[in-house]
């Protein structure tokens, strides 16, 4: 009985315990422009008090091309870069990203590791801000709680320079 003991309780610290997840999708419409560029997001999680829980991904020209790209222009993504990005010594590991052309985008967050890390208990908003040179700003926000006990799904219509952006929170 013992010896089964000791095998059970073994079995249970070996099987990693699941993790609570964030699924995120994000779409970046096509634009119909002469002089198109693609834009430059930033995803983020703010506390109720606006502050930043996490920096989620920075999409942007990783190099300086001829015409000044590259983190130039990242303070047009200005919601961000007020709240946190200003302070970011860039590129930062699992955060930054090359932009995006238009496409619908997965990002899964784990609760636990980078760039997520974990979540106190609380409210908080997503936010996903895109900005396209020669174009517009977008911002779209989903609140949620933390943690979650069931399987949520949020959604938001952005309405130019972001589409359809969907969060599935999974306990």
């Amino acid at each position: 009985m013992r010896r089964l003991l000791c095998c059970t309780l073994a079995l249970l610290l070996a099987t990693p315990l699941a993790a609570a997840e964030l699924d995120l999708t994000v779409q970046i419409p096509e634009q119909k422009v002469a002089e198109y560029h693609r834009p430059y997001a930033a995803i983020w999680i703010e506390r109720a008090d606006r502050s930043v829980a996490a920096q989620l991904a920075a999409w942007y020209a990783q190099k300086d091309s001829k015409e000044g790209a590259g983190t130039k222009w990242l303070p047009d993504l200005r919601q961000w870069w007020r709240r946190g990005g200003r302070e970011l010594s860039l590129p930062v590991d699992g955060v930054s990203g090359a932009t995006r052309p238009a496409g619908q985008y997965q990002l899964k967050f784990v609760d636990g590791q980078a760039p997520l890390g974990t979540l106190a208990p609380g409210d908080y908003t997503l936010v996903v801000e895109a900005a396209r040179e020669v174009g517009g700003r977008e911002v779209v926000r989903l609140p949620f709680t933390w943690p979650v006990s069931a399987t949520q799904h949020l959604s938001a219509q952005g309405s130019s320079e972001l589409g359809a952006v969907s969060l599935d929170l999974n306990p």
